[in-house]
C-alpha cells in the first residue's frame, strides 16, 4: 500500500473520529429535560424549555431530526412594524371620534327639525353619517387587532430571544442583528403502560449583536414547544 493512500486513510480516520466526537446539540438537550422529568423537576425544566411539559414515559428514543434551518434575526423588523401600526390606531381613534361627533350631530339635528322636508333631510344626514362610522369603527378596530396581534408577536420574539441569549433583561434587544437557528427533533415516547407516543420538540438558537455596543451573544438550544405528534 504506498504512502498516497495511506495518507488518504489517515484522514478518513482522522475524519470519522472528529465526526463521532461532535457535540449534538439536540440529545443533549433532550437527555438533560428526560432527567429533569424523571425528577419531577420542574424548576430545572422551566430551564430549558419555555412551556415544560410533563411526559409519562418509561424510556425516550430521538427517531427523527429535522434539518436546521437558519433565518435572520426578524425582531426589529416586527418591532417596527409594531411601531407603525401603534401611530396608525392613535391618528385611527382621532378619526372614529370626529365620525361618532358628526353621527350625533346629525341626530341632534333630526330631533330638533321641525318641518317635514327638515325632518327628511335630517333622516338622509343621519343615514349617511352612520354609514360613514360604521364603516370607520370597522376599519379602527381591525387595525386595532391588528396591531394588538404585532405587538403580542414581537413580544413573543423578544421572550424567546432572552430565554435562548440567557443575559437576563436586555432593554435594547430589539435594535439587535444576527441569526436564528430552528430545528425539530421527534422523539418516541415508551410510557409506562407499555403504549408509545410521538413527540416533536421545537428547537431555536439565538446568535446575536449588539452593533452600538459591538457585543456579541450566543444563545444556546432552547425547547419553544413540545407537541404529540398523531
Amino acid at each position: 500500500m504506498n504512502r498516497k493512500v495511506l495518507s488518504i486513510i489517515g484522514v478518513l480516520i482522522l475524519f470519522l473520529g472528529f465526526q463521532s466526537c461532535v457535540s449534538k446539540p439536540e440529545k443533549n438537550l433532550l437527555k438533560r429535560y428526560f432527567d429533569a422529568v424523571s425528577l419531577k423537576d420542574t424548576t430545572t425544566m422551566s430551564t430549558m424549555a419555555l412551556e415544560p411539559v410533563s411526559i409519562d414515559f418509561d424510556s425516550w428514543e430521538i427517531v427523527a431530526i429535522g434539518e436546521e434551518v437558519v433565518e435572520p434575526f426578524k425582531l426589529p423588523e416586527m418591532d417596527k412594524k409594531e411601531q407603525e401600526l401603534k401611530k396608525q390606531v392613535e391618528e385611527s381613534v382621532g378619526i372614529t371620534l370626529d365620525a361618532r361627533d358628526a353621527l350625533d350631530e346629525a341626530k341632534f339635528e333630526l330631533e330638533n327639525a321641525r318641518t317635514r322636508s327638515a325632518r327628511r333631510a335630517a333622516r338622509k344626514k343621519v343615514e349617511e353619517m352612520q354609514k360613514k362610522y360604521d364603516e370607520q369603527y370597522e376599519k379602527h378596530k381591525n387595525l386595532q387587532k391588528e396591531y394588538n396581534e404585532a405587538k403580542a408577536a414581537a413580544a413573543r420574539e423578544e421572550e424567546i430571544a432572552t430565554f435562548s441569549l440567557g443575559a437576563g433583561e436586555l432593554p435594547t434587544i430589539r435594535t439587535f442583528t444576527g441569526e436564528v437557528r430552528f430545528k425539530t427533533v421527534d422523539v418516541a415516547v415508551k410510557q409506562k403502560d407499555g403504549e408509545t407516543k410521538t413527540y416533536r420538540f421545537h428547537l431555536r438558537k439565538y446568535d446575536l449583536t449588539d452593533e452600538s455596543l459591538g457585543r456579541h451573544y450566543r444563545g444556546r438550544w432552547i425547547i419553544v414547544k413540545i407537541e404529540e405528534v398523531k
